[in-house]
């Protein structure tokens, strides 16, 4: 057994963003789409502390609880955000004008994160021309620490963070004060718990790809590739869904 200093979460949630994906890309009947519906089951063996989110849930949820007028512009924070802000406008018609917002939490080499621009454009001028908008929607799919959106928050001008409210499709209770101290916050699932020792997530797509981890200086990591962690996710069964990720990454590859 692998001796971890990382702690495994009361509950642990997985955002299934592979699933319908793949299934697009491949087809239902593919071998890919077979594996990804393999992983997941196995992932939730621990069916009492891991759970699997669909995207049509979180913004059921989101959708309830808020009504906004369109915005003028809605920043989704990377791939992620923007998928997120077109999913949530096919249904509720927010965001009819949404830019992706070219950003990734990095690894630091002195331990924690950054924030980085993924473009030769930095992301203060990235976010440069918002002060012609009236209404901003900043848009991720995760309030976790609330670390990427707070540094983004960060990065406007007063006149135009007064102007912008942030969306997202779940989050973590113990940290949505410390970005509603700043702005209104709208999320869709809310899990309650201090981050890391009682609640986790991380996205489906990172367990089978190499997008999960983000280096400075060195190549993107999937998941599985850092056993430790997967070990404290999934106790007692993670060499199983370390060897059904590495099957699926041979057959996905770089295909995002």
């Amino acid at each position: 057994r692998i001796t971890t200093s990382t702690p495994t979460p009361t509950a642990f949630y997985i955002h299934d963003d592979l699933s319908e994906d793949v299934r697009l890309t491949h087809g239902r009947d593919s071998l890919e789409y077979k594996l990804v519906r393999e992983l997941l089951h196995l992932a939730r063996r621990d069916s009492d502390r891991v759970f699997v989110l669909t995207v049509d849930e979180q913004i059921d949820l989101l959708v309830s609880k808020a009504s906004p007028k369109p915005f003028d512009i809605a920043i989704g924070i990377g791939s992620a955000g923007e998928n997120v802000a077109r999913q949530i406008h096919d249904r509720a018609g927010w965001f009819p004008n949404i830019r992706k917002l070219d950003a990734a939490r990095q690894e630091a080499n002195e331990g924690g994160y950054t924030l980085i621009s993924i473009t030769q454009e930095s992301l203060e001028d990235q976010v440069r021309d918002l002060d012609r908008f009236e209404s901003i929607a900043i848009v991720d799919d995760t309030l976790f620490s609330g670390f990427t959106v707070r540094t983004i928050l960060g990065l406007l001008p007063d006149k135009v963070r007064d102007k912008t409210e942030v969306y997202c499709l779940r989050c973590v209770q113990e940290s949505l004060e410390s970005v509603r101290e700043i702005r209104p916050v709208s999320v869709g699932f809310e899990a309650r718990g201090r981050i890391l020792e009682e609640v986790s997530y991380i996205n489906a797509s990172g367990l089978a790809r190499k997008v999960g981890i983000r280096r400075k200086g060195l190549p993107s990591l999937a998941f599985y590739e850092r056993p430790e962690w997967m070990e404290a996710w999934f106790p007692g069964y993670a060499d199983e869904v370390i060897v059904a990720c590495r099957r699926l990454n041979a057959l996905l590859g770089h295909d995002a």
